[in-house]
């Protein structure tokens, strides 16, 4: 498949960009070059291949999703709190 300038023109005007016409002509150029990459990349036989999510063999390490309790409760929390409204923490207004 290749492109033609006013495809990467339609391209430009979807994406909101102002090509000039050398602009265009090199998209045009980059662009029919990736292209003609995935057709090469299209035509190789991977009949029999595994999909391959990740190379490196590492696993995900999760610790455990435990509550820890620290022995301290709301109320005695909130006391050494400067101000508070409604059970919570107040603080000033971050922007």
């Amino acid at each position: 498949m290749t492109l033609t300038i006013d495809d990467v023109r339609g391209l430009a005007k979807l994406s909101r960009l102002k090509l000039t016409d050398t602009e265009a002509e090199t998209m045009l150029d980059e662009l029919n070059r990736i292209l003609g990459y995935v057709d090469k990349l299209q035509a190789i036989d991977i009949e029999g291949f595994e999909p391959t999510a990740q190379v490196t063999g590492l696993k995900n390490v999760m610790r455990s999703d435990t509550i820890e309790d620290l022995g301290a409760d709301h109320e005695s929390l909130l006391k050494n709190a400067p101000a508070q409204q409604g059970g919570y923490i107040k603080v000033k207004r971050v922007l």
